[in-house]
């Protein structure tokens, strides 16, 4: 794949030094240690290989990737065996897409706290699907979930929403048998909606009782308990949003496009359209605009871009893709198994043999291609690492 003639590393490197001199002191250890992995990916400092074609005896130098998680050139590959795994999981059912979101007063503390605040994003999202699929007035059932934390919209603001992937349909208490959900219609979604919310703020007032929040700039006056019981307030009153639909394209293009952003964050290289040393230029999808004219560009000053980009940089340790419910890491692959054996197709159904999922084996581990002939090429060299900081000096 030709290499596109912009990426996020070109800004980083020619305007990151001096970015990093203007904000020291307010840069945190992880967004410094991101911008140097990108800065160098692919890169001599990172060592790399001398490759040669068995066929046509070209010979070219790969220089090693940064494998960091925020670079807009790393894991690709990483990425294609998750979306395999989870295509070969799909079961012969509809698929809903639903998306939980921030209301934006509180994507402001959960910028200033985002392990505390993200982690409960994941959590109430969990107990309130949980909580209400089990419920006998609406589906009785013990449900499925992969969820995926995107903390970014087009524009690379911040906007923190996590996306789940869920079967119409669970397990019976007992797991005997596969409940179904009315076809069209997995939960009602005022009901999502205000349970979320009560739950989320519940959560969110008991990390604030415990010490776990801090605040600071326009937000330190919420120390104060008082301002934040105003603070609160309104929020309990106003609808959060709640997206729920079943997927067009089936649930492999939700898949689909939730992989591209598993093992990366905000903003391809792609997108990009020209910088120079004052602005970066990029495209972007405004949905509150009409359909067709939903893709605009955007200009921003490099300041910003890298402002913004950097927003997104995930708290040490934290895990932005969770399974919950029956999908839950320890009992997956043997619960996918017992409901396979449980489900019989009916004719209205989708079919599991209508998508034939790209498996693990069928990827290739390697990328060294030959550019001419697109033959293997071996290697033939092992260049060094040179030694490099942990992160640049702010």
């Amino acid at each position: 794949m030709a290499r596109p003639p912009l990426e996020v590393a070109d800004i980083f490197r020619d305007q990151g030094p001096a970015w990093r001199f203007r904000h020291a002191g307010h840069v945190t250890l992880s967004q410094l240690k991101v911008m140097s992995a990108i800065e160098h990916c692919r890169r001599a400092e990172l060592g790399g290989h001398a490759l040669r074609c068995n066929d046509c005896d070209t010979v070219q130098i790969a220089y090693n990737s940064c494998r960091n998680r925020h670079c807009t050139k790393c894991q690709s590959l990483t990425a294609k065996h998750w979306l395999a795994a989870r295509q070969a999981e799909l079961l012969p059912v509809e698929y809903y897409h639903l998306v939980f979101t921030l209301p934006a007063p509180i994507a402001e503390i959960a910028y200033q706290n985002k392990a505390q605040v993200y982690d409960l994003l994941v959590h109430a999202t969990s107990e309130t699907l949980r909580t209400l699929a089990a419920d006998p007035k609406h589906l009785g059932a013990r449900i499925g979930v992969t969820a995926v934390l995107h903390t970014w919209g087009s524009a690379m603001t911040h906007h923190p929403h996590l996306h789940c992937i869920i079967p119409g349909g669970g397990l019976s208490p007992d797991g005997t048998q596969w409940i179904p959900c009315r076809r069209g219609f997995f939960l009602p979604v005022r009901v999502l909606s205000r349970l979320f919310r009560r739950l989320f703020l519940e959560h969110l007032e008991a990390a604030y009782r415990a010490g776990h929040l801090v605040f600071f700039g326009h937000l330190q006056h919420l120390s104060d308990p008082s301002a934040w019981a105003t603070f609160l307030k309104p929020l309990r009153q106003v609808e959060w949003v709640v997206y729920a639909k079943r997927p067009f394209a089936g649930p492999e293009a939700v898949l689909a496009y939730l992989s591209r952003y598993t093992h990366r964050v905000a903003i391809s290289n792609r997108r990009l359209i020209a910088c120079d040393a004052q602005t970066v230029t990029f495209k972007w999808k405004d949905y509150r605009a009409k359909k067709a004219q939903r893709y605009k560009t955007m200009r921003l000053t490099t300041d910003e871009f890298i402002r913004r980009f950097l927003l997104h940089v995930r708290p040490s340790g934290f895990h932005r893709i969770r399974y919950f419910g029956i999908f839950a890491n320890p009992q997956r692959v043997h619960t996918v198994q017992q409901i396979r054996a449980l489900l019989v197709p009916e004719p209205d159904q989708p079919e599991a043999a209508t998508h034939v999922p790209l498996t693990t084996n069928e990827i290739p581990r390697h990328s060294f291609v030959c550019p001419n002939c697109r033959s293997p090429m071996i290697i033939i060299e092992v260049l060094a690492r040179s030694y490099i900081p942990r992160a640049p000096p702010a």
